[in-house]
């Protein structure tokens, strides 16, 4: 679609897939997945904290702002006017810089989840491949290594 993010339809589909995962789990596997630290619910609370927080800096700036304009209105003549002016423009610039910083500090917890998921199907994958490569036969005996490399390293991970 013109005009819409080019990761929108990456943020549905990562939506759906997990409402699926979620529904195609029951609550006791859901339970046991919490207990066990299988799935990391941090992700999730991540997001809700985001959304209040951007919630109380956009509630703290607008009443910032709304001070300064109701300070204004009370007083008499000209000059509180031509003071509250850029008060209100400086007050929606750090409203701004500071819902971004708090974007990005949450972003960056996301992201360090999401290294952690994906080393957690990396880990997943290498030893789904290591039992299939050692049933078939043992290839690391095989493989040329370089001085000083360990050719059994993923089996150590």
């Amino acid at each position: 679609m013109p005009g819409s993010r080019p990761s929108s339809h990456t943020d549905r589909a990562r939506a759906g897939s997990l409402l699926h995962s979620f529904k195609s789990t029951s609550v006791p596997e859901l339970f046991w997945n919490a207990l066990t630290f299988d799935r990391l619910l941090t992700g999730p609370v991540i997001h809700l904290i985001y959304w209040a927080g951007l919630a109380l800096i956009v509630l703290a700036g607008f009443s910032i702002t709304g001070t300064a304009v109701g300070l204004a209105l009370r007083e008499p003549g000209i000059m509180a006017w031509l003071l509250t002016i850029p008060t209100v423009v400086i007050g929606f610039l750090v409203l701004a810089i500071v819902a971004l910083v708090w974007r990005s500090f949450c972003e960056f917890y996301v992201a360090i989840f999401r290294i952690s998921d994906d080393l957690r199907i990396m880990r997943r994958l290498i030893e789904r491949d290591h039992e299939t490569g050692a049933a078939r036969t043992p290839q690391s005996s095989a493989r040329a290594t370089r001085p000083g490399e360990d050719p059994d390293l993923l089996s150590k991970i």
